[in-house]
C-alpha cells in the first residue's frame, strides 16, 4: 500500500461532514486572520462538495469570521506591535508585511481589500493596518467585501463543479497534492539561496 493524496482527500470530506465543521473551520478562519497560515479555503471547499446545500451559510460563516480575526490582528497591530515586531520581522513574513505598507501608502483601504481576495497573506495587512492606525470602518468594509468575493466565490464555483468536479479531483490529487509539494519545495529553495 503506498501513501498518497486521496486518502487524506476522502479523510477530509469526512471531515467536512461531521456535526463540529462548522465550528472548525469558524476557528480556522479567525486564526488564519490573524496569525495561523493555513488559509479556510482548504476546509470551506471540502465542507461545500460535502453540504452543496450549504454553499452560501458556509461562505457567510467564512467570511464574518474572518474578518473577526482580521479584526483581532489589526487590534494586536495597533496595541501590540512592538511585542510582535521582532518575531515578524525574523519570520517569513517580514518582506510581505513591508509591502503592505507600501501598499496602504499608495492604495489606503483598497490594499486590504485586494489581500482580502488573493492569496497575499491577508493576516499581514490586518496587522499593518493596526500598526498604521488605518481608520477601523475602512479596513472592516474592504476586509468584509474582499473575503466575503472571496469565500463566496470558492463557494460557487464547487457548488457549481458539485459531484463531476468531486470526481475529477479525487481522481487527480494524487497529481495535485504531489505537484503542489514540489512547487512549495521549489519555492522553499529559491528562497532559501536568495
Amino acid at each position: 500500500m503506498t501513501w498518497g493524496f486521496q486518502a487524506l482527500y476522502d479523510r477530509a470530506l469526512v471531515w467536512a461532514r461531521h456535526r463540529h465543521a462548522p465550528r472548525y473551520l469558524a476557528a480556522l478562519s479567525i486564526a488564519e486572520s490573524s496569525f495561523f497560515p493555513v488559509p479556510p479555503d482548504v476546509m470551506l471547499a471540502p465542507m461545500v462538495l460535502a453540504q452543496p446545500q450549504a454553499a452560501w451559510r458556509l461562505a457567510w460563516l467564512t467570511t464574518w469570521t474572518s474578518v473577526l480575526g482580521g479584526l483581532i490582528g489589526y487590534a494586536l497591530g495597533a496595541l501590540a506591535f512592538a511585542a510582535i515586531e521582532p518575531w515578524l520581522m525574523a519570520s517569513r513574513y517580514a518582506s510581505p508585511y513591508q509591502q503592505a505598507v507600501a501598499w496602504f501608502d499608495v492604495w489606503g483601504a483598497w490594499a486590504v481589500f485586494i489581500a482580502g481576495f488573493s492569496p497575499i497573506p491577508y493576516k499581514v495587512f490586518t496587522l499593518a493596518a493596526g500598526a498604521l492606525a488605518m481608520p477601523l470602518l475602512p479596513f472592516t468594509l474592504a476586509s468584509l467585501i474582499g473575503r466575503g468575493a472571496r469565500f463566496f466565490l470558492v463557494a460557487a464555483l464547487v457548488r457549481l463543479g458539485g459531484e463531476r468536479m468531486q470526481a475529477q479531483l479525487r481522481r487527480h490529487i494524487d497529481r495535485i497534492g504531489w505537484a503542489t509539494v514540489a512547487l512549495v519545495a521549489a519555492g522553499g529553495l529559491v528562497y532559501a539561496l536568495r
